[in-house]
């Protein structure tokens, strides 16, 4: 799945095209690496977003098309 999908499928960001925003700024990293929008996500990887002065730090856990809001933690958990 592609990242900027699934950070809205996972509700990390709230709209795919903010998404698309963040990656192209440099703030999204996977795996320590920055990442582009189209790339792909796998169970495992690790994805770190920059908010600001803050980052959230996620391990990607499943992998969905669609979810609703309240089965959406699920799919990562914090570090």
């Amino acid at each position: 799945m592609r990242l900027d999908k699934y950070l809205k499928v996972s509700r990390l960001i709230k709209r795919r095209t903010v998404a698309n925003e963040a990656c192209d700024a440099g703030r999204v990293l996977i795996n320590d690496k920055p990442a582009k929008a189209s790339q792909n996500v796998k169970v495992g990887d690790v994805i770190e977003i920059g908010f600001g002065s803050k980052a959230v730090k996620v391990e990607v856990l499943n992998i969905q098309d669609t979810t609703k809001k309240d089965e959406a933690k699920e799919l990562y958990k914090y570090l």
